[in-house]
């Protein structure tokens, strides 16, 4: 049994970080419907990809941790070693003789040696940068992670622009229409949106500026 493993959103400001794993006995199947990295697929594309790769593999799991979970994590590790924690709690739950992870940590050959060494099993673990690229199993965990991560958001995204009229936008930090989202609630509320992560830099500086627009007040 093969297995794959994969994450959808380490990097933005909002929303959850999901990781998924999938197990399928090999995976011409996946190859015959043509499984790509999720990246490079549209959302409409993802979520009928991420159908057939349910009915497709053995089984499959994920794990979804809200904002505010990895900001008290952060406080305890790093961010390569939450996913490090995640990824080997989906593992454990496949039990896969092989599994191919995609890599978040520089050191590709580090990341899976702290998986192994956190699981009850000793499966082969096969950890590469790009994975999602490289290996279709991998492809088809990380359709299932975008997938999931990306219905969570917009249920985040009508739960909150409700509240400003505007939109929320992709949710990643660098994105003009997120930043004016979080600045114009910031503005209009005196603190962070639900459902940010407050320990990123970006939410960060925006407080601080708050701070000091208050003190200026006085």
């Amino acid at each position: 049994m093969i297995c794959g493993a994969d994450e959808a959103g380490r990097g933005p400001i909002f929303g959850p970080l999901v990781v998924a794993g999938v197990n399928i006995i090999d995976d011409s199947e996946l190859i015959k419907i043509g499984v790509r990295d999720s990246k490079k697929l549209t959302p409409k594309r993802r979520e009928l990809y991420a159908k057939y790769i349910k009915k497709i593999v053995e089984k499959y799991e994920f794990i979804s941790i809200p904002a505010a979970d990895i900001d008290e994590l952060r406080k305890v590790m790093t961010l390569n070693e939450l996913e490090v924690h995640i990824f080997s709690k989906i593992i454990e739950k496949l039990k896969p003789d092989i599994c191919y992870v995609d890599a978040a940590d520089v050191n590709e050959a580090r990341f899976g040696k702290d998986i192994l060494s956190k699981l009850s099993f000793k499966p082969t673990i096969i950890s590469k940068h790009k994975a999602d690229e490289i290996y279709p199993v991998v492809s088809a965990a990380s359709i299932l992670a975008k997938t999931i991560r990306d219905e969570q958001v917009r249920i985040i995204a009508l739960e909150l622009e409700k509240k400003l009229d505007i939109p929320l936008g992709s949710g990643y930090p660098s994105d003009p229409m997120t930043q004016k989202f979080l600045k114009k609630w910031v503005e209009t509320y005196g603190d962070l949106p639900p459902h940010v992560r407050r320990s990123w830099q970006t939410a960060r500086n925006l407080m601080n500026i708050q701070k000091t627009k208050k003190l200026d007040e006085f």
